[in-house]
Order: C-alpha cells, then sequence, then structure tokens
C-alpha cells in the first residue's frame, strides 16, 4: 500500500522498560540498528498493525504492554537513492509513520526474535531513552528525533525525569521531517494517548 506521494504508511514502536531504557535491535544480517517499525496492510488501523508488528518482530502479546502515547499525525522519511526500486510497479520513495510509546510489562525472556520463518531481528538490547536518535542510520533521523520528542513526556510520567531528562533537540525542520494529518482510525484519543482497549497494550522496514 503506497500513497498517491510514494510513501508507505507505517507503524514503529518504542518499547520502553520502566527503567527509561528502550528495546534497540540489530538488523539479520546487518550492522544496523533501529527500533521495530513495519507497513500497515490496507484493512489495518495503526493500532491493529502496531500489536501485529510487535508479535511478529518480538515476540510480544498485548499483555506484555500498555500504550503510553503515540504521535498525533504521519511522521515521514525518504528512501535513500539506492534503497528505492524504480522499476517496481508503485514506487515507493519513503515511509510515513505513526509512532507508539509501549511500557513493558513482561520479562526479558518474553522477548522472542525468532518466531517468523524470516526474523527481523538477529539481536537486541536496552539503551538510555536519548540513545537511537543518534546512533540509527542517518536518513532515519529526523524521525526519530520527532518521535522521541514527542513521546517524551509520556515517558517521563513512568520513568521519571532522571531517567529521561529533558534534552535541546534539532529543528525538527532542518532534519526534513514532515508531520502530517491526524491518520484514520488510528486508534486514539485526546493529546496524543490512545485506549489500548484491552487493559493493556500489545514491505520495507
Amino acid at each position: 500500500m503506497i500513497d498517491p506521494d510514494g510513501y508507505r504508511p507505517n507503524v514503529g514502536i518504542v518499547l520502553m522498560h520502566p527503567d527509561g531504557r528502550v528495546f534497540w535491535a540489530r538488523r539479520v544480517h546487518r550492522d544496523g540498528w533501529q527500533f521495530p517499525q513495519g507497513g500497515m496492510n490496507t484493512d489495518e488501523t495503526p493500532l491493529e498493525a502496531m500489536y501485529r508488528e510487535l508479535r511478529e518482530e518480538t515476540g510480544l502479546l498485548p499483555d506484555h504492554v500498555a500504550v503510553l502515547g503515540v504521535t498525533p499525525g504521519w511522521l515521514r522519511y525518504r528512501l535513500p537513492p539506492r534503497a528505492i526500486r524504480r522499476h517496481d510497479r508503485l514506487v515507493c520513495v519513503g515511509q510515513k509513520q505513526v509512532w507508539f510509546l509501549l511500557q513493558f510489562t513482561g520479562q526479558d525472556d518474553d522477548l522472542r526474535l525468532d518466531l517468523t520463518d524470516k526474523p527481523e531481528f538477529d539481536h537486541w538490547r536496552w539503551v538510555d531513552f536519548w540513545y537511537p536518535m543518534e546512533h540509527v542510520v542517518t536518513f532515519k533521523r529526523g524521525v526519530y528525533t520527532n518521535a522521541l520528542r514527542h513521546l517524551a513526556p509520556f515517558a517521563r510520567q513512568v520513568a521519571g525525569p532522571q531517567a529521561v531528562p529533558h534534552r535541546t533537540l534539532p529543528d525538527p525542520r532542518a532534519q526534513r521531517t514532515r508531520v502530517r494529518q491526524r491518520p484514520r482510525g488510528w486508534g486514539g484519543k485526546g493529546d496524543g494517548q490512545v485506549d489500548s482497549g484491552q487493559g493493556g497494550g500489545p514491505g520495507q522496514n
């Protein structure tokens, strides 16, 4: 599913330990690390897609998480020219994403990277909340800056200001990241928070 501008609808997941650290995973057969993310199916809301991707990429179920917050609109990034498949019938130039902040309520043993035939990740670890913003691949840094900037207040309510300190962040306009209107069926209510409806939360990536 690609929109008329060439962007594929996608969800991103910031999975946070109660102490404020976040889940950081290494792509299979690659040296790059990132948050879990994945494309939306045509019949899914962002919330539904998030729970599916959570299960596929981390092995977690809705009972293992609680939804703390969500970005209020689409965050976009363009793929580098070398990654754009110009010969495809529908050319995807980038991703437009909704980002969810989830509190991890399970145990580390609940995290499984091998539940699918083609795992997305082969290793993971917990890192400081702001660490991914400076260590993700360059073309995603604008999106990560915007997502973490928006989700930090929700994270702070759980982990506290010492675990998620205030930071002076780059101007997101300089990162060429755009926020668009709230996606239809995003599954949320008021001020960027979502109603998980379960007493807790559960293409190209």
